[in-house]
């Protein structure tokens, strides 16, 4: 392998009936996910991820989600780095998988378990941003979006490719204020309903 295959973003494509299919892949040091949208309308098309190990000339993943499980029912899978384009930005502050860890409301904060099986994981690398809600156990998807971000001086914002709940939010760019403390991230502005939000994530140890 003639490129560096350690925490960067991948792109490559695939035809699948007549359609160009591009596919992302973000991998951190133990981490990757891959997924697959329409090159031509960005429409989504299915996303899958988890641990990765090398072996070998690929990487063998135990998946923690796969949106077409009810389909093919893969826990594990096997991707072979060909083809691969590096398709990195600049490095941003939030860079790392993030968990979300609760909300803010009016009478205080409401945290949520980031142990269990029902996780919300938003993965940030090299300029790109992906979120996905899963169960692990079941490995019920349910939704998953992603795109390109930007981060500094409290200001967030996400310009959005792909969103498996709604093709239609293809090409929003959502801006937010941030604020850092410790492992937490406080995230605050309209969600893609343009509705208010206030979020509270926190950097995944495992």
């Amino acid at each position: 392998m003639s490129i560096n295959l350690t925490a960067q973003v991948f792109t490559f494509t695939s035809n699948h009936q007549g359609q160009e299919i591009i596919h992302k892949v973000l991998m951190d040091s133990d981490y990757l996910i891959e997924t697959r949208y329409n090159s031509d309308s960005n429409v989504f098309v299915g996303t899958r991820g988890g641990f990765y190990q090398k072996k070998d000339e690929g990487f063998n993943v135990r998946l923690e989600f796969n949106s077409n499980f009810a389909k093919d029912s893969l826990k594990r899978i096997v991707l072979l780095p060909r083809g691969w384009k590096n398709s990195s930005l600049d490095k941003q502050i939030h860079h790392g998988k993030w968990l979300m860890a609760g909300r803010v409301r009016p009478e205080g904060e409401k945290r949520r378990n980031i142990n269990g099986p029902r996780k919300t994981l938003k993965f940030l690398l090299d300029g790109h941003f992906q979120w996905t809600a899963f169960n692990t156990e079941s490995f019920k998807f349910f939704g998953s979006g992603g795109g390109t971000y930007s981060a500094k001086n409290g200001d967030y914002t996400e310009s959005i490719i792909y969103f498996s709940r709604d093709n239609s939010k293809s090409g929003a760019v959502l801006p937010f204020v941030y604020e850092l403390k410790g492992l937490d991230w406080y995230h605050k502005g309209l969600n893609s309903r343009g509705e208010p939000m206030h979020e509270i994530w926190t950097k995944r140890k495992n």
